[in-house]
């Protein structure tokens, strides 16, 4: 989730989604946004090895698990917050873990304060706290640097409150041209990336 759009969640949530089968679970893919970029992606590489369903409504978190099944996770794709705060905000409601992709670069930091102010509105009406990190995406580097832009942006989102997770996502045209094209994620960093977050809901 993010409060912008073009900002990498489809991408994220899609790779995310394919990682997650390589790994031997049964992920549900759930495209919350109005404009169906994840849905109309699987259709355009001939269908994904795993369920994927528009739910582009207010009450996300009271219909999922209508479709759950047997399914070991559910990787939920939003739509901006600021064209869609009834979608995103149920979202958030319904998952356990909201990861905010975010791209190093200074007018993208400067979004991010209003987030925190929505997180913990939302926060207050769920049951349990919700896990919460940033998702350093189209980053500089392909590997993680202690200087330049990718490091400071580091640094700056520590310092404004987010956890920030250990995998980031590097600029490529593996990514940013994967829109519509089957995914394959083994050796990618978003294997990586869904290894992180197991992780850290076993540590839960």
């Amino acid at each position: 989730m993010n409060l912008k759009p073009g900002v990498g969640k489809t991408t994220s949530a899609v790779w995310l989604a394919h990682a997650l089968y390589e790994l031997g679970m049964s992920p549900l893919l759930v495209d919350g946004d109005p404009a169906a970029s994840a849905l109309r992606w699987s259709e355009l590489a001939g269908g994904f090895p795993f369920p994927v369903i528009a739910l582009p409504v207010g009450d996300v978190h009271r219909r999922v698990n209508d479709f759950l099944g047997d399914r070991q996770a559910v990787v939920l794709d939003a739509p901006q917050l600021e064209d869609h705060p009834r979608i995103t905000r149920s979202i958030m409601r319904y998952a356990g873990e909201w990861i905010v992709p975010v791209t190093p670069a200074p007018i993208e930091l400067d979004r991010m304060a209003p987030i925190l102010g929505e997180m913990a509105d939302v926060q207050s009406l769920r049951a349990e706290p919700a896990r919460t990190a940033v998702l350093l995406n189209r980053t500089n580097r392909p590997d993680a640097t202690r200087t330049g832009p990718d490091a400071d942006a580091r640094e700056a989102l520590i310092e404004r409150g987010f956890e920030v997770l250990d995998t980031h996502i590097a600029r490529l045209d593996l990514y940013a041209q994967s829109f519509g094209n089957p995914v394959q994620a083994k050796g990618s960093a978003y294997m990586d990336f869904a290894e992180e977050l197991i992780k850290r809901q076993d540590e839960a």
